[in-house]
C-alpha cells in the first residue's frame, strides 16, 4: 500500500497555510503555535527546529515528545470524514491538527480548542 502524499509533505510547507487561515479570521500565529504545541508536546524551540529542517508529517508526529492524551476529545468532521473514525494513526493526528486550526479560524475560544 502506498503512503498518502500528505505523509511525505513537510509540515513547514503547510504551516503557512494554517497561519494564513487563522490570521484571515483575526487570530494569530502564536495561537496556531500554541495549538501545535498542545497537540504534540513540542516546545516552541523544538517546533521551530522541526519547521526549519522541513520534517515531514509522518516523522513530525512520530517524533512528537508527548501527544496530548486529551486529543481524543477532538470531535467533528474534516474533509467530510469524522476524525474519530479515522483508523490510520498518522492520518488521524494530521486531521486532529486540521480540526483544531479550523476551530481557531471559526472563532472558538482557546480554552475550548485546547479541551480545558
Amino acid at each position: 500500500m502506498t503512503k498518502h502524499k500528505i505523509y511525505t509533505m513537510s509540515v513547514a510547507s503547510v504551516y503557512p497555510h494554517y497561519v494564513t487561515k487563522a490570521e484571515k479570521k483575526g487570530r494569530s500565529k502564536a495561537e496556531v503555535d500554541e495549538i501545535i504545541r498542545w497537540l504534540t508536546g513540542y516546545s516552541q524551540e523544538e517546533l521551530g527546529a522541526q519547521l526549519e529542517k522541513q520534517t515531514n508529517f509522518e516523522d513530525f508526529f512520530a517524533e512528537a515528545p508527548q501527544l496530548n492524551p486529551s486529543r481524543n476529545m477532538i470531535k467533528g468532521v474534516v474533509c467530510g470524514v469524522r476524525v474519530g473514525d479515522i483508523e490510520e494513526p498518522t492520518m488521524q493526528e494530521i486531521r486532529y491538527l486540521d480540526k483544531l486550526v479550523d476551530e481557531l479560524a471559526k472563532g472558538k475560544a482557546m480554552e475550548k480548542i485546547l479541551r480545558k
